[in-house]
């Protein structure tokens, strides 16, 4: 386990300190937590849209057969 340094307004460290005597744990304990909860809901974004349909079905297994045309370097 490593450590870090975060930076938390003095109302939500009340309140931590708060939860953590109720629940008889650390404010570590509870942090590590919400980071493991927010984490198991984090879907990263897409790295495209996905619009623009070619109007083939083929397309990938295409790719890999087709070669483009070689381009004139001048």
């Amino acid at each position: 386990m490593r450590r870090t340094t975060i930076s938390i307004d003095a109302p939500l460290l009340r309140d931590l300190h708060r939860m953590a005597e109720e629940r008889r744990t650390s404010i570590a304990a509870i942090i590590r937590e919400a980071v493991e909860e927010k984490l198991a809901t984090f879907r990263p974004r897409p790295r495209s849209l996905g619009i623009g349909a070619s109007g083939h079905r083929d397309t990938a297994h295409r790719a890999g057969d087709e070669r483009p045309e070689p381009r004139p370097w001048r």
